[in-house]
């Protein structure tokens, strides 16, 4: 029977654990002005969060929605301060527990995880296919607007089988209710990110348990399939479709498709064959229009050179995990920053 925790409330509203949560959701924004706010009443904001998740009067405050446009647009929900603080301290507390059931193979927003740990692995698998197998085939699956389409009732369902806290499970309800709607938790959110992987975990056990893949990776909602067969992949394509369609309630997008591996397999950033691994074309244009953009807004003092530097030092970290260096030096070689 599947371990089930109990009394988690006081852990997670413990004034340590709240602090700890502080320090976590401060970081990189502590200049912020609703951070700063916090802050400067911190033990009294910190003794206030602690009465109502205690005492089960916390709600949720108000988003604030923008849109995005890198790496592709997305509409993005930001809450205040106070808020991502609890998000912090239910994550602390909660996320070790559903860790445990995890797959190996799942990397998104996992400690000692990550775009390159899952890159690395998918170079790993292509070239052990290629060792053992003449030809090998790619499923690589996409759940169509993944965030946006999770079922409230089944997350909650999930969830439940691990978590039996009921305090906790008020707090949660209430954090996935938020937005309202059935469907659909925010963009944005610490929370998100670990629902998303419980909610997607059901989908990794499927692949790995039932239908005893050996060579499967996962990176949020993208997956990859690799095996020696076109036909068994074509079938593991159709069961999957029917497993999130009748289990999930999601939907594969147009963008899945099965194609021979030396075609090189597009993921987390790179196009990645058994001996060798590019950037993406998408991610070089962007570069490219980017730095153009940046030389306007510096030429009208919009930016600073510590603001491109760190756009700059972003970029070649990502592509320094690619055979990259002539690419890097075209995207660079017309580059030039002058003031009028």
């Amino acid at each position: 029977m599947p371990r089930t925790y109990n009394k988690l409330i006081d852990a997670i509203c413990s004034f340590d654990n709240l602090y700890t949560a502080y320090i976590k959701a401060r970081k990189c924004k502590r200049y912020k002005s609703d951070v700063l706010k916090f802050s400067n009443n911190l033990e009294e904001e910190l003794f206030a969060l602690q009465k109502d998740l205690s005492t089960g009067g916390y709600k949720t405050g108000s988003y604030k929605k923008f849109t995005i446009f890198e790496p592709k647009k997305r509409e993005i929900s930001a809450l205040p301060f106070r808020d991502r603080v609890v998000h912090h301290a239910l994550c602390g507390v909660i996320e070790p527990f559903f860790e445990n059931k995890f797959i190996n193979d799942s990397y998104a927003c996992r400690k000692g995880k990550g775009t390159h740990a899952a890159s690395s692995v998918l170079t790993e698998y292509l070239r052990r296919s290629n060792r053992i197998w003449d030809k090998a085939y790619c499923l690589k699956g996409d759940i169509e607007k993944c965030f946006h389409s999770i079922d409230h009732e089944i997350l909650k369902r999930i969830i439940r089988r691990t978590v039996r806290c009921r305090d906790t499970l008020i707090l949660i309800d209430e954090i996935i209710d938020s937005t309202g709607g059935i469907k659909g938790i925010p963009i944005g959110n610490l929370t998100s990110q670990l629902f998303a992987n419980v909610y997607l975990n059901e989908l990794d056990h499927f692949v790995k348990e039932k239908l005893k893949v050996k060579f499967y990776v996962r990176y949020l909602d993208d997956f990859i399939i690799i095996y020696r067969d076109k036909e068994m992949v074509q079938a593991w394509r159709s069961e999957i479709e029917q497993f999130v369609e009748k289990q999930l309630r999601l939907a594969l997008n147009t963008k899945t498709s099965v194609f021979p591996v030396k075609q090189g397999v597009d993921f987390v950033g790179y196009r990645t064959w058994s001996t060798h691994k590019l950037l993406r074309k998408r991610s070089v244009i962007g570069m490219k229009r980017k730095l153009r953009n940046l030389s306007v807004l510096y030429r009208e003092d919009r930016v600073t050179l510590k603001d491109i530097k760190c756009v700059l030092a972003s970029w070649l970290g990502h592509a320094q995990h690619a055979d990259s260096h002539n690419v890097v030096k075209r995207v660079l070689k017309n580059f030039v920053l002058c003031k009028t």
